[in-house]
């Protein structure tokens, strides 16, 4: 017989060494509310489906708390769930995932389930390295203190061999781009190998510096098989290149693990690909700002956190939700710069820069690219929009002094 219910107590209050995690939850049965509430805490802890010989009287102090609930209707709640830290390996980022977020996702109690946040303790916060740059350090590296950075991403994503990739990066430096960055899905095909691509591109990063006189930033994707992956790390790092891209959810936690424990001199970049298989239904999966803390925690510098104004799903409230797992204070780990990206043209930087301010990288693709003058113009019209949003001056003023702008205007038109 199940002992779910046992597992809620709405009297306890959870101690500073616990782990916590809030839920959504929507149980098969409306009637069956309590009893899912407590299967998720009994199965993502010491209990199971039903009672067993083999528990023991001194496991009960490791057993996780539901100690909030709030009802939503007749048939969901909003819950908190307290976990004793000492359920968890310290510096083990999957071993709290398979248990906090594991088989609960499975059960049949449950028809929705979505892990919203998670607050840790400092105990385990602090056996995580955390970034090794994060917003102050990437300032310091590139020289660029008060205005947001502005990036591009190579565009076609895939399919341009060495040379064409390398002249795309280099026209998006000389137009006023400060990094450039491979897109998700290109690692070392036949067509565009990674070490050709990682010497060429260098190359015509360093000519944009001395042409412009500007530090310039190269983002090239190493994701791979981790052993793989760190030799590319290698290489990028003897290259004199400062960064670094890895796709954080395909290549899992316990391979950013391995990257960051690594200590390369180089900026981590994280590229987000796949979020939304498990963040886009709000009844079920994992919330992007849980994605966000444990970035954070492992220790990468910079994320992908939604654009609230481009082509991708997230609302205001969510992409500042993702910023602020990224910045507010966390026992002192360093902020991780969010990358605003996805859909991103000239016309949306005021509407950028009013939502999340200096304190950002926002990244034009096909919105550079796909200027009527092409990606050297993009550049700058794009660093024309940013100037002019924090100088307070609307795009259509400023568009009559700055052609650039001004075309992008005639393409693109009043989207913001």
């Amino acid at each position: 017989m199940s002992n779910y219910l046992n597992y809620i107590d709405q009297d306890y209050k959870p101690s500073k060494n616990d782990l916590i995690c809030e839920f959504f939850i929507k149980p098969k049965d409306p009637n069956e509310l309590d009893n899912a509430i407590g299967g998720v805490a009994a199965e993502s802890s010491i209990g199971t489906w039903t009672e067993t010989a083999t528990a023991k009287s001194y496991m009960a102090k490791l057993a996780a708390k539901v100690f909030y609930i709030k009802k939503i209707g007749n048939n969901s709640a909003n819950i908190k769930i307290a976990y004793p830290s000492d359920l968890f390996e310290l510096g083990n980022v999957p071993d709290i995932m398979s248990s906090i977020a594991g088989n609960v996702f499975g059960m049949k109690e449950v028809d929705g389930l979505r892990l919203n946040d998670i607050i840790f303790p400092k105990n385990i916060v602090k056996s995580f390295k955390g970034p090794k740059y994060g917003i102050e350090g990437v300032r310091k590296i590139i020289g660029i203190k008060d205005r947001p950075l502005m990036g591009t991403i190579v565009k076609p994503k895939i399919g341009l061999n060495v040379k064409d990739h390398a002249q795309v990066a280099y026209d998006a430096w000389l137009g006023g781009c400060d990094v450039v960055k491979d897109d998700e899905n290109l690692s070392s095909q036949k067509f565009n190998k990674f070490e050709d691509r990682l010497k060429e591109t260098v190359k015509m990063k360093e000519k944009a510096e001395k042409i412009t006189g500007e530090k310039k930033m190269y983002m090239i994707n190493v994701t791979a098989e981790t052993k793989e992956m760190l030799r590319r790390a290698k290489l990028v790092e003897d290259s004199g290149n400062e960064y670094a891209m890895v796709d954080v959810v395909t290549v899992g936690w316990s391979a950013l693990q391995t990257l960051r424990d690594a200590n390369f001199n180089l900026v981590l970049h994280a590229h987000r690909a796949g979020h939304a298989a498990f963040d886009r239904n709000v009844e079920h999966g994992i919330n992007m700002k849980v994605v966000a803390r444990i970035v954070r925690m492992i220790g990468l510098d910079q994320l992908h956190i939604g654009t609230a104004v481009g082509k991708m799903f997230e609302t205001h409230d969510d992409v500042i939700e993702n910023i602020k797992a990224l910045t507010e204070e966390f026992y002192g780990v360093k902020k991780v710069f969010p990358v605003a990206s996805g859909g991103l043209e000239p016309l949306m930087a005021p509407a950028l820069y009013n939502i999340m301010g200096k304190e950002v990288i926002m990244q034009f693709g096909g919105g550079i690219h796909g200027h009527p003058q092409g990606t050297i113009a993009g550049a700058t019209a794009a660093r024309q929009a940013i100037d002019a949003a924090m100088k307070k001056i609307s795009l259509e003023e400023y568009a009559k002094s700055h052609k650039e702008l001004k075309q992008a205007l005639e393409k693109w038109g009043k989207k913001i």
